[in-house]
């Protein structure tokens, strides 16, 4: 029997009761403003991007055996390759009036190969900022230029996208059209990661429209290894949370006659949740169900994180059981992602028996679960239980991260434990975990407004000792 079926109207009904929440969707979470990582993260990641261009690209493991001596000649190899792409841009960066580095790159004798190309357009990539970005379009252009002139070389996709991503941070659009014009013409397909490259720089809603029509016409655009074009744009769209556009994309594929799939749906279904139109779930499941399809591991995991959100346990506890009647085993992932969404609904209670249910029936809380429960604690004013849950973590061998920190130290900072705060800032140093800007500003801001003005600049002070966040700084010098 179909797992939608399965769900019966009496299950439904309370999912769809409960999916119409008031509340902000994905408020204060642990995961900066965001924080629905833990249910849509793994749909992001539920197919590798796939690139005409990744055989080219070698990985440096292609026709190499596993005894030690081969090992050393590949080892050798890319080593030799990073040398030589150090002499590229030490020569690019000599170019100018009085040098052309055309000149120097033909005296270097440096063969193109598709690693040399992607080492050294990575480089300049890495090296753009506002007052360069003019010099490293110029630079990775005559680089370009320079390779294609050389016999034996031609050019790959991955060179044309990392073009097309050098054009885009250096705003030289009508050079990244021109790019991909190009590819094309020389027989390279358009890919998902073209299409990334290219919506990221689309600006307003209006023209990023019209570059997916173009996407959706083209009878170049590879879109391997999705069923159709239209489910590689959903699935690019969705990586780029580009939710309205999903929508309007889903619209398109059903005027086209297009059939979804349960990737299709379960794009749709979290856009849908994203923009707070949790009631056309219940459409959905029931297209779903007359489609043939049943709820996978991904549909499992939004519709606990929703029945969190809505202070549903009861629900929630139908729909795990559930789950293991259609042979789906409830992972780690499932309980937090419900975890995650009763916490924000305030129920800590059913958070610490979900919690405890996961451990019972043989899973293992990973920093993620950890970090949730003591987030929800943090925010529910119960210090303690937060510190204990931090110290079982421990004992458990997980390794908390920058957000569990960030959680324990705004917890120390609302109980007025200043001196706590900045201990386990330091902790989190000698553990290898760098402090980010929220740790820092949680910091900083407590001390302020605690009138502990000389602690927050001796903070702030350790920030410009360490290079950090240097452009942000004299915000806080102005408050």
């Amino acid at each position: 029997m179909n797992s939608v079926t399965l769900l019966g109207p009496r299950i439904v009904r309370k999912i769809s009761h409960c999916l119409i929440i008031s509340r902000k969707l994905c408020d204060g979470a642990f995961h900066g403003d965001d924080g629905c990582e833990c249910v849509e993260e793994p749909l992001k990641k539920i197919v590798s991007e796939y690139d005409s261009s990744e055989g080219e690209k070698l990985h440096v493991d292609e026709d190499w055996g596993c005894d030690h001596n081969q090992f050393s000649l590949r080892r050798g190899f890319i080593e030799n390759v990073k040398l030589d792409a150090k002499k590229v841009l030490e020569v690019l960066r000599l170019d100018g009036p009085g040098l052309d580095a055309r000149l120097g790159l033909d005296e270097l004798n440096v063969r193109p190969s598709g690693i040399l190309v992607r080492e050294v357009l990575a480089g300049i990539l890495k090296s753009i900022n506002f007052e360069s970005r003019t010099r490293c379009a110029k630079l990775a252009y005559k680089f370009f230029v320079w390779c294609n002139q050389q016999e034996d070389y031609r050019p790959t996709t991955n060179a044309y996208h990392l073009m097309m991503s050098i054009y885009a941070e250096c705003l030289e659009y009508k050079a990244l059209w021109r790019s991909v014009d190009e590819m094309i013409q020389k027989g390279f397909p358009a890919t998902a990661r073209t299409f990334n490259i290219l919506i990221r720089t689309c600006g307003e809603a209006g023209l990023a429209k019209k570059l997916v029509e173009r996407f959706i016409k083209s009878k170049t655009f590879n879109y391997r290894p999705f069923k159709h074009s239209y489910n590689a744009i959903l699935h690019a769209l969705f990586v780029l949370n580009q939710y309205k556009l999903i929508e309007w994309v889903y619209q398109q594929m059903l005027l086209e006659g297009f059939s979804s799939d349960i990737l299709t749906y379960n794009i749709v279904m979290f856009s849908k949740y994203r923009l707070g139109k949790m009631d056309q779930f219940q459409i959905l499941l029931d297209e779903m169900d007359r489609n043939g399809f049943s709820p996978d591991f991904h549909t499992y995991n939004i519709l606990l994180h929703v029945l969190g959100k809505g202070d549903k346990p009861l629900s929630a506890l139908n729909l795990l059981n559930l789950m293991r009647e259609t042979g789906i085993e409830p992972a780690v992932l499932h309980y937090t992602s419900l975890i995650d969404g009763l916490s924000r609904a305030g129920n800590m209670d059913a958070c610490k028996y979900f919690f405890d249910e996961m451990i019972k029936n043989g899973g293992t809380p990973d920093v993620v679960a950890y970090t949730v429960m003591i987030t929800g604690y943090i925010v529910a004013g119960e210090l303690e239980k937060a510190q204990e849950m931090f110290h079982e973590m421990i004992s458990r061998e997980q390794v908390p991260n920058v957000f569990t920190y960030n959680s324990i130290i705004r917890g120390l900072c609302k109980a007025r434990k200043f001196k706590e705060a900045y201990s386990m800032l330091k902790e989190m140093e000698t553990k290898g975990c760098s402090p980010n800007f929220v740790v820092y500003n949680t910091l900083v801001s407590s001390l302020r407004n605690a009138g502990r003005t000389s602690d927050a600049n001796e903070v702030m002070k350790q920030m410009m000792e360490k290079g950090k966040y240097a452009h942000i700084l004299s915000r806080f010098q102005r408050e």
